[in-house]
């Protein structure tokens, strides 16, 4: 549901008198004619999901004058409340990775229960979450088959990046018993683990650059490999979800040049319930001011309008976007 001017005159006490219900009633449809709110989901205020919902109603409000509508940012636990969220009514828009979007979609894994979300709609694709294996400095660990036989921290039960890894082994061909310790830390765990020589190597799916690698490539000389290969590219030809990804060089300590992985992606989001007319001046925000939004954040440094309508949109995409896409020659 499109949040309204309206909103913005409840919960503030009961109106006893008819004259004051008269004034509200007036005072309310002149708002509503001026104003419709729409709701952005997007994450935790450290990740990279807020800062790239917050430049995405900066630049929707910026043409506020023109077309009336006023986009709100909306701090979240992530892909999954978001994607409830947008089922159920309570958020307009909304920033999702894109397996759980191709999960909800077609109501599998955790969404198995409720069924498809047939609601469900595309907007436009952001930036990669590649699957990232940091290593330490002085372990002989090059490429991907090197880590047999290492201390290799999977990531914790339940976390997209212990998802991935499991994943990957299975396509690749291995089980737990193929490291020499295997450790079940999460984020901010698996940082102090390598650094106190208690692993060698850790999987991480995430956006880039990340605060918690710039720390860890920098405190303990940490480097990346690359995340590549035949079995790789399978994954990506045989999900939709999973995409390639480069992870920039320079971003990090002894990381000078780019690194090939794959991984997931970052995906907007919304209910077929959201007017054609507002998903359209959404989408237009965006690309018609890409070169804008590139300098919002590293992580948009690379985005092409190209991979951007396509990649990973499990969901059909929303009308409001297609007619975008069709206006600006990417369908």
């Amino acid at each position: 549901m499109i949040r309204l001017g309206i909103s913005r005159f409840l919960g503030h006490g009961r109106l006893v008198a008819l004259g004051a219900l008269a004034l509200f009633l007036s005072v309310a449809g002149r708002v509503l004619a001026e104003d419709r709110f729409v709701t952005l989901g997007t994450g935790g205020v450290m990740g990279v999901y807020y800062p790239a919902g917050g430049a995405i109603c900066q630049m929707v409000n910026q043409e506020r004058s023109r077309h009336g509508l006023r986009c709100v940012v909306e701090g979240t636990s992530g892909s999954l409340y978001n994607l409830q969220g947008v089922r159920g009514g309570d958020l307009d828009l909304a920033i999702v990775q894109s397996d759980w979007h191709y999960h909800a979609a077609n109501g599998s894994s955790q969404f198995a229960e409720d069924g498809p979300d047939t609601s469900l709609r595309s907007l436009f694709a952001l930036h990669p979450q590649p699957l990232t294996v940091l290593v330490r400095a002085d372990s002989d660990i090059q490429k991907l088959a090197d880590l047999e036989g290492k201390r290799v921290n999977i990531g914790n039960f339940g976390s997209g990046q212990r998802g991935m890894m499991e994943v990957l082994m299975s396509a690749l061909g291995w089980t737990q018993s193929d490291f020499s310790k295997v450790l079940e830390l999460n984020a901010m765990e698996q940082a102090q683990a390598l650094c106190d020589n208690e692993g060698d190597a850790v999987a991480y799916t995430v956006g880039h650059p990340n605060g918690l690698l710039l720390e860890t490539t920098s405190r303990c000389e940490g480097r990346l490999i690359e995340v590549s290969g035949p079995v790789v590219e399978k994954l990506i030809a045989d999900h939709a979800y999973y995409r390639r990804a480069i992870i920039p060089g320079r971003l990090y300590p002894e990381n000078s040049e780019d690194l090939l992985s794959f991984g997931v992606g970052a995906t907007v989001v919304a209910s077929q319930q959201v007017p054609e007319e507002v998903a359209y001046e959404i989408v237009k925000a965006v690309f018609a001011n890409l070169d804008d939004f590139r300098n919002r954040h590293p992580a948009f440094s690379r985005l092409a309008p190209e991979q951007m309508s396509r990649d990973s949109l499990s969901a059909p995409l929303h009308p409001g976007a297609e007619r975008y896409f069709k206006e600006a020659g990417l369908r």
